[in-house]
C-alpha cells in the first residue's frame, strides 16, 4: 500500500518542530493508540508534541501508557497538527465551542483517518489520508510509517496494536482483512507481545459492583425492535451523570446485546437535558448497516461500528423512533440485496 499524499506529509513534518496531535470528543483505543504512537515516532524525528483532546480519557482506556499526557486545550504555538482517528468536524465541537478550531485551521493540518465519508468534513484539511480499507487509524499510520521508512520504537509498536485490536474487537469483526492480520505479524515479529497487551486491558476493564449492578440495570432496559434483529436502550442524563465517569455504558453492554440470539444490530442511546442525543451502534457480521444508518443522522463510521450525535430540535422518543424505523429499513434493503446476489 502506497499512500499519494506521503510525501506531501513528511514535508510538513520534517519543516515542523512542534506537531499537536489531536483526537475526537470520543477518544477509543484506536484513536489514543494511534496518537501515542505517533508521539513516539515523531519524537524519534526530534520533534516536540503536544495530545490534545477535548474531553477527559475513559478510564477503560488507562492501561495504555500515556494516557494522562492528554490535554485539553492546544498550546498556544505550534507548527503543525495530525488529527487521528477523524475526519469530520462534528467530533470536534469542543474545538470549535473553544474558537481553538481556528488555531488548528492556520497552520498545516494532516488528517488520517479510516471512516467512511461524513458529513461536515474538516474543510481546512491541508492533507487527508482516509483509508476505508484499514481496519484501524493505527493500522494506517504503521503503512505509511512503512511508506516513509519511519522509526518505529517498541512503545509506538504496542501503540498500533492496542488500536487495531481495539477497533477490530481483538480481530473478531469484519474490519479485519488480509491486510490487518499481516500487519500484526509484523508487529509481533517486532517484539509486541500480545498477551501481555491483553492482560493489561483486561485490569484496567474491570468494573466497580456500582456498575456491575447497573449492568443488570441496562439489561432489563433493553428493548427489541425489527423482529428481534434490533437491540436498543436509552441512557439519561441522570445516569450518565452517575455511571460514565466509573465506566463507559455502551461498551458496558454492547458486547452482550450483540450475543442475543437473532440479534444483528445493537444501538446505545444517550440523551441529556439540553436535548443532545447520542447513539452508538454496533453490527453483527452480515449486518454492516452502522455507517449508513449513522450518516443518515449526521454521523459517521464503519459497517460495523459507528455512531451520531444531534444537538436538539427534536424529541428524545420521536428521534430514537425514527432511528428504529430507518435501521429496520436498511436491514430489509440488505436482506434483498444478499438475497439478489444468491
Amino acid at each position: 500500500m502506497n499512500y499519494s499524499e506521503a510525501e506531501q506529509i513528511q514535508d510538513i513534518l520534517l519543516k515542523a518542530g512542534h506537531i499537536v496531535i489531536v483526537q475526537a470528543d470520543n477518544p477509543d483505543a484506536d484513536s489514543l493508540g494511534s496518537a501515542l504512537a505517533l508521539e513516539d515516532i515523531l519524537g524519534e524525528m526530534g520533534k516536540k508534541t503536544t495530545l490534545y483532546c477535548g474531553v477527559d480519557m475513559p478510564g477503560y482506556l488507562h492501561y495504555l501508557a500515556g494516557w494522562d499526557r492528554v490535554e485539553k486545550d492546544l498550546p498556544k504555538k505550534f507548527d503543525a497538527s495530525i488529527i487521528v482517528d477523524a475526519s469530520t468536524m462534528t467530533l470536534l465541537e469542543k474545538l470549535e465551542q473553544s474558537g481553538q478550531s481556528k488555531w488548528l485551521a492556520a497552520k498545516p493540518c494532516i488528517v488520517l483517518d479510516h471512516h467512511h465519508s461524513v458529513d461536515n468534513p474538516i474543510l481546512f484539511a491541508t492533507v487527508a489520508i482516509v483509508d476505508a480499507g484499514r481496519a484501524s487509524a493505527g493500522e494506517l499510520i504503521f503503512l505509511l510509517g512503512q511508506q516513509l521508512k519511519w522509526t518505529l520504537p517498541l512503545a509506538a509498536q504496542e501503540f498500533i496494536m492496542s488500536s487495531i485490536l481495539g477497533d477490530t474487537q481483538g480481530l473478531t469483526n469484519q474490519l479485519t482483512n488480509s491486510e490487518t492480520y499481516r500487519v500484526m505479524g509484523q508487529l509481533v515479529d517486532g517484539g509486541v507481545d500480545r498477551s501481555q497487551l491483553e492482560e493489561m486491558r483486561r485490569a484496567y476493564s474491570k468494573m466497580p459492583i456500582e456498575i456491575f449492578k447497573y449492568k443488570a440495570t441496562l439489561i432489563n432496559r433493553a428493548a427489541l425492535s425489527s423482529q428481534g434483529a434490533v437491540m436498543s436502550v436509552a441512557i439519561p442524563q441522570t445516569e450518565i451523570n452517575v455511571y460514565s465517569p466509573l465506566y463507559n455504558p455502551a461498551p458496558l453492554i454492547q458486547g452482550d446485546m450483540l450475543q442475543t440470539i437473532n440479534v444483528r444490530v445493537a444501538i446505545v442511546f444517550k440523551h441529556y437535558t439540553d436535548g443532545k442525543v447520542t447513539a452508538a451502534i454496533r453490527c453483527n457480521p452480515g449486518a454492516g448497516i452502522g455507517a449508513e444508518l449513522a450518516e443518515h443522522f449526521g454521523g459517521g463510521g464503519h459497517k460495523f461500528a459507528s455512531g451520531f450525535k444531534v444537538m436538539g430540535g427534536k424529541p428524545f422518543d420521536d428521534l430514537r423512533a425514527e432511528c428504529l424505523r430507518y435501521a429496520d429499513d436498511l436491514l430489509n434493503k440488505l436482506e434483498t440485496e444478499q438475497y439478489a446476489t444468491l
